[in-house]
């Protein structure tokens, strides 16, 4: 496998199966991929053992328990577990010295965070935070989806406004007055198509637009 890449069959190891460890896990399964799961609650090693590929019971804090489970043969590594920072930061030191290439870890704060990128984490993830704020940007209800970059860029799924309804895109002038790209449109039915002047939009298209949070909030909040 070259350096830096992920081989996107290769099996991933999941440490923890609260919420989070249990989605990604589940996830991944569907995807096809064989994961190793390791848990040291017993009721939730019963709960997953018919779910997922593999379910161990095991301390993932030792490093001598993960190396007799193979640990240092995956690439990539998922470490859900949350209720112990300190459980959280042994095990990714843990997979670090194991040689793990990729290691996935939920933070609880920033703080938590920044220790973990400290010791060796190259993906760090608030899914507690990042719900929360994709959340906020869905309450006014214009939008149906919404997907943040780390530059202040976004990519959103939302209704079209009424200004947009009867008219093709050239004629809204959509960019010009809001600064946005309306990417594509998907009417009830019918095929994805990427956007184009002469695309009619109707009141019961979907709209997949791109451009600046700001922006994005803006035009959706158009009537």
């Amino acid at each position: 496998m070259a350096e830096n890449r992920t081989d996107h069959n290769a099996p991933v190891l999941v440490i923890g199966l609260g919420r989070f460890g249990s989605a990604v896990a589940e996830q991944l399964v569907k995807q096809g991929r064989e994961v190793l799961a390791i848990e040291r609650n017993a009721a939730l090693v019963q709960k997953y053992a018919s779910i997922l590929t593999h379910v161990v019971e095991a301390d993932a804090t030792d490093i001598d328990a993960l190396r007799q489970l193979g640990a240092q043969d995956f690439t990539a590594a998922v470490v859900g577990v949350g209720t112990s920072i300190e459980s959280s930061v042994l095990i990714t030191v843990n997979l670090v010295d194991l040689g793990t290439e990729h290691v996935w870890v939920k933070a609880i704060t920033p703080a938590h965070g920044k220790i973990l990128t400290r010791i060796g984490a190259n993906h760090v993830v608030y899914p507690e935070a990042d719900a929360g704020v994709r959340a906020a940007h869905l309450v006014g209800g214009r939008m149906l989806d919404f997907i943040e970059f780390d530059d202040g860029f976004a990519i959103v799924k939302m209704y079209p406004p009424k200004e947009t309804q009867g008219f093709t895109l050239g004629e809204s002038q959509v960019r010009s007055k809001y600064g946005v790209t309306i990417v594509g449109v998907k009417s009830p039915g019918e095929d994805f198509t990427y956007a184009q002047p002469d695309t009619k939009v109707s009141r019961r298209d979907v709209l997949i637009v791109s451009g600046h949070v700001d922006l994005l909030e803006r035009f959706a909040a158009r009537p």
